[in-house]
């Protein structure tokens, strides 16, 4: 699979998360079955600022619900404000009660 049609791929799955609920980075590989490839969703994720249709990038967080992508947002805080505007609660950087709020899209889908 090419970088360019893997990414798609990512944009595609993470556009599917629900509002209010996160998911993680290698989540998402595992679904595109490509579990070691948890750091190239993060790079796809940092490059979806680009592209023309917009990709909830926020809703994705490391594996134990750490906002460790909030430093391609925009502004610091943007990452944080994003997912507290749907209703989820974040606490030094870490999504609060994440286990009931991760969506697994191999469970889901």
């Amino acid at each position: 699979m090419s970088e360019a049609n893997f990414f798609q791929k990512v944009y595609d799955v993470t556009r599917l998360v629900p509002h209010g609920r996160v998911t993680s980075y290698g989540a998402i590989a595992r679904y595109l079955g490509s579990a070691q490839s948890s750091r190239m969703v993060g790079w796809a994720l940092n490059a979806s600022g680009g592209i023309p249709d917009w990709v909830p990038a926020h809703r994705v967080v490391n594996r134990n619900g750490l906002l460790t992508g909030k430093h391609h947002f925009p502004g610091k805080e943007t990452m944080r404000e994003l997912l507290e505007s749907e209703g989820i609660k974040v606490e030094e950087n870490k999504i609060v009660n994440f286990e009931s709020l991760f969506w697994d899209p191999l469970k889901e889908l």
